[in-house]
């Protein structure tokens, strides 16, 4: 059965080629407003919902993977920075501190909806001012959850990291190969 994966995140479809290179990604249209009381370490799964069903419907005989990723902060969901202003404030949130990455995945296979989250504790070391705008002028963090890119530059701000590596990129690889060959 052909493979969807529901995503126009370059890294995402490098990280499936470790899976399989036998799949199609393709853009989803869907509302991703977040309902105002949910939790956010449900939000990226509840998300992955929506992109995988908006991608079934346009895709009923393949099997699809739909995935977001979320940075949490104090309870507090960072999304992509707008600007260099909020890229800063972000980053000077996550300064010192660790924080969970929640990168929620969702499988429809032959009219079966499965989903799970994976989380990744990710801790910062101190930054100074003068890191925080460095990153903050290049042009790395603007496309990320919580402003920062632990493949790229982003590796010199953080000190450790409790779980998965690729999670954090944005696809729990070794997860979504157990619970995919559980789903086909």
């Amino acid at each position: 059965m052909k493979i969807i994966l529901a995503s126009a995140s370059p890294r995402r479809r490098e990280l499936m080629r470790y899976i399989t290179e036998d799949f199609e990604a393709v853009s989803t249209d869907c509302d991703e407003t977040l309902p105002e009381d949910i939790e956010p370490m449900k939000a990226s799964e509840y998300l992955a919902v929506l992109k995988a069903k908006a991608a079934a419907e346009k895709y009923p005989e393949c099997t699809v993977i739909g995935c977001d990723t979320t940075v949490i902060c104090g309870g507090e969901i960072l999304g992509k920075p707008c600007d260099k202003a909020r890229c800063i404030a972000d980053i000077t949130k996550l300064s010192g501190r660790t924080h969970q990455v929640v990168t929620g995945c969702c499988i429809i296979s032959g009219g079966r909806v499965s989903s799970f989250s994976e989380v990744t504790d990710v801790t910062f070391r101190e930054l100074t001012d003068s890191e925080i705008e460095a990153y903050a002028d290049t042009d790395e963090p603007y496309d990320k959850a919580g402003g920062y890119g632990i493949q790229g530059l982003g590796s010199a701000l953080i000190s450790h990291i409790d779980g998965d590596f690729f999670n954090v990129v944005g696809l729990p690889v070794g997860r979504l190969f157990n619970e995919l060959k559980r789903a086909v």
